[in-house]
């Protein structure tokens, strides 16, 4: 190892091999406590990063990509023979051009920063995410991130136009297209986007900017059945004229814990009781305009009596307060420990399925918890359980239970936050053997010897 490591000083320069107390100083990742790799290896461009993955590749030596290390399922935890290598410095915004509407960095830059550039320029980016202070691009990029609008904007992948990766061998793949329409043959930046690393890591990319819009027009609903939630969905998208930017629900069980009078709990502006709570907003280019359409709105649903609660924001401060609630998820330490779950389904089989599940899990742990919250405008939930107990064995159970149940369904065992480890296991609950063996042959052909973030997203074959 130290040969390798003396190597890689002299491609990286100064401190660009950390080791020791700068390794284990660091986070492994989110709630994983200190990071275990041999080493972190910090290149300053693509070039570099090249150069080293020719000799891990030669050497067959694995190393795990990490971003903002703000992931849930482990998939940038590295063990004490991995080297793990950071983009930290790779964290340049290279290019804003405003005739194409595109935005060329770095794959270390945060989101945050990229969000801020864009808006300087008079644009958006319209990826958000409540970690867009920590994550960087080129972790959302390799997960495919979501957030909170992909009702209107799509995933990362519909924002991403170019891209630049390096292979496990070195070979850099350069395709940094700034156009919107381009069939000329595959799409090969697809393979980078969500594939967590495991196919090749992304160095730089062109991403794609929206008009920065001017007004913005949120409200906390609240409604008695979850076909009132579908009702209010429909009926907002279709009269907001593609104006609808987020349609968060919470569920009762998330929202009196997110403003309980505990320590972690927000203020509610609204009585606590109600089944269902909706947090709205909607963005356009005319504040006066906009407010007084989305008012009638909200009067028309009351009429029909869709909703039966309402605080519309009538500031930013207001509008913050509103969104702090949906985003309160440091109010499940009250539960500790949790298991956290992130799955999409169609919005017609959601009822029947939480039902299922909460069943199983009551039945089961009698003084088990679940709370549920999440992007419902796209099909995307986040469900999390308390039984009292961290028990590997009994965190196995639960994942059977929210797992299993998606396969009939169609579902998807993650929405947003990728495989890892954490969900490894359970793939095949979302994707057919066929799928999983293309996808084990793709890895073989990119990654013949296995080296880039071993063991994540496949499971090794025995």
């Amino acid at each position: 190892m130290q040969q390798l490591l003396d190597q890689f000083e002299q491609i990286l320069g100064a401190n660009g091999v950390l080791t020791g107390e700068d390794v284990s100083s660091r986070e492994a990742g989110w709630g994983r406590g200190a990071c275990e790799a041999a080493a972190i290896l910090r290149p300053r461009s693509t070039e570099e990063l090249s150069q080293v993955l020719k000799i891990c590749h030669e050497a067959g030596q694995p190393v795990v990509a990490q971003g903002g290390k703000t992931g849930m399922v482990d998939g940038c935890v590295a063990k004490p023979s991995e080297l793990a290598i950071s983009l930290e410095r790779m964290n340049r915004v290279e290019e804003l051009d405003p005739l194409s509407r595109t935005l060329t960095v770095e794959a270390g830059v945060p989101l945050q920063a990229v969000q801020e550039a864009a808006e300087e320029a008079g644009f958006s980016f319209p990826l958000d995410l409540g970690a867009r202070g920590s994550a960087t691009i080129g972790g959302n990029i390799a997960t495919n991130a979501g957030g909170n609008r992909v009702i209107r904007h799509g995933m990362t992948r519909n924002l991403v136009l170019g891209l630049e990766a390096v292979l496990a061998d070195g070979t850099i793949i350069s395709s940094m297209s700034k156009v919107i329409k381009n069939n000329a043959a595959y799409d090969i930046k697809q393979l980078f986007i969500g594939s967590e690393g495991t196919l090749g890591i992304v160095t730089r990319a062109v991403l794609k900017l929206s008009p920065l819009l001017s007004s913005q027009n949120t409200v906390l609903a609240a409604t008695d059945s979850f076909d009132k939630v579908t009702e209010l969905l429909n009926y907002m998208d279709r009269e907001l004229g593609g104006q609808l930017s987020a349609f968060e629900v919470m569920w009762n069980s998330y929202y009196t814990l997110a403003t309980s009078e505990g320590e972690y709990g927000r203020q509610s502006p609204m009585e606590r009781d109600y089944p269902y709570y909706i947090l709205i907003e909607a963005m356009g280019t005319d504040q006066t305009r906009d407010a007084e359409h989305f008012e009638l709105l909200l009067e028309q649903v009351f009429e029909r009596e869709i909703i039966i609660d309402a605080v519309i924001a009538k500031s930013q401060k207001e509008r913050d307060e509103l969104w702090e609630i949906r985003d309160n998820i440091l109010c499940f330490i009250e539960w500790f420990p949790v298991f956290l779950y992130d799955i999409s389904l169609a919005i017609p089989d959601m009822e029947r399925y939480l039902a299922g599940i909460e069943e199983k899990i009551v039945a089961r742990w009698p003084q088990g918890r679940v709370g549920i919250f999440g992007h419902l405008g796209d099909g995307n939930l986040h469900v999390v359980v308390s039984i009292g107990s961290d028990d590997p064995q009994q965190h196995h159970e639960v994942n059977e239970i929210i797992y299993s149940a998606l396969a009939p369904l169609n579902g998807s065992l993650s929405a947003e936050h990728g495989i890892g480890l954490e969900k490894r296991d359970y793939l095949q609950y979302s994707r057919t053997a066929e799928e999983i063996a293309l996808m084990r042959s793709l890895k073989q052909t990119m990654d013949p010897k296995g080296i880039l973030n071993p063991g994540k997203v496949l499971a090794p074959v025995t």
